[in-house]
């Protein structure tokens, strides 16, 4: 057994002291030794590993508080699994994407570091993994950041309304209150980075616009960040049709996760099918996701780790 005792910083101390423990609690759930406050010093027992990762963990909190980051439970998870990858926590979590009335918007897993770096970086950009991972919520505050900065005119939003099939004509109202029940998740996270009244002015403009995949036939879209969300339930075809939409100065995020496909049984996935066909072309990247990344409540994590080893079994 081994014992360490370190100095923490002021603003560390009053973090960790204002959670009853909680924090603490977390620190050692995820190390495997035991922390104990005393004022400012903090006093790990444990094996001589668990300790070594405690310690690390606590000088990455540390450095984060001094740069004006909370500190919450999801905080320390995060900076376990940067931890884990070899790479520093201050890396990850300080490129801010988006902030909004206060709210930070960043990458709290190395991948989804990694997403952020390549929809920068790429013309096309594939977010595959479960749910919970931050594929479109980071994808929607790099859109937002990139029309604010000017770097493209509009955000078009869209999404394969497989649930409603042909019954999407007899949902009441116009377009847009027609496709909101299959688009309302990129509308939440989009309320989630600007006023409503902005948005609102913005659809009436047209500088956000929404539309369920098929009505994307057709078209050429220059000048604009594009958002396809849940592309597992478009077919090759789909596909093939939404990616030749592709204009001058535009972009295109497509995330999904492949094991909820809602397609008729027998049906191929476009998302599947792209990743092999597209996967040596440049300009093109594919960002995977997995468990880890999950950033919801902790049981999300749990859940998807149990359906993935279902499905394990049941193909065996």
């Amino acid at each position: 057994m081994t014992r360490e005792t370190i100095t923490v910083s002021d603003e560390l101390a009053r973090e960790l002291a204002s959670r009853s423990d909680e924090l603490l609690g977390t620190i050692a759930g995820r190390s495997g030794a035991r922390a104990f406050l005393r004022g400012d010093l903090l006093i790990l027992d444990g094996e001589t590993d668990a300790v070594d990762v405690a310690r690390r963990l606590v000088e990455e909190l540390d450095q984060l508080v001094g740069e004006g980051i909370g500190v919450g439970e999801q905080t320390v998870d995060a900076v376990t699994g940067v931890l884990a990858a070899n790479a520093r926590s201050t890396d990850v979590l300080n490129d801010v994407v988006w902030r909004h009335r206060g709210k930070r918007i960043a990458p709290k897993t190395i991948n989804q570091k990694r997403y952020c770096d390549a929809i920068r970086a790429s013309t096309v950009t594939f977010g595959i993994g479960p749910a919970g991972t931050g594929k479109t919520y980071l994808a929607m505050a790099l859109a937002v950041s990139a029309l604010t900065d000017r770097e493209v005119s509009r955000i078009i939003l869209t999404r394969p309304a497989v649930e409603a099939g042909e019954r999407l004509g007899f949902l009441p109202g116009d377009l847009m209150a027609k496709v909101d029940p299959y688009l309302r998740p990129l509308f939440d996270a989009l309320l989630d980075m600007l006023d409503s009244d902005r948005v609102a002015q913005f659809l009436e403009k047209g500088i956000v616009e929404v539309a369920p995949l098929a009505y994307m036939r057709g078209r050429t879209l220059n000048d604009s960040f594009i958002i396809l969300d849940e592309a597992q339930n478009t077919t090759p075809e789909q596909m093939q049709m939404f990616l030749t939409r592709l204009g001058f100065g535009s972009r295109i995020v497509v995330t999904g996760d492949v094991t909820q496909t809602d397609l008729p049984r027998g049906q191929h996935s476009g998302l599947v099918e792209v990743q092999r066909i597209l996967k040596d072309v440049d300009g093109i990247s594919f960002v995977p996701f997995d468990r880890d990344d999950v950033v919801r409540h902790k049981l999300v994590q749990q859940i998807v780790e149990a359906y993935r080893i279902d499905a394990e079994r049941e193909d065996r």
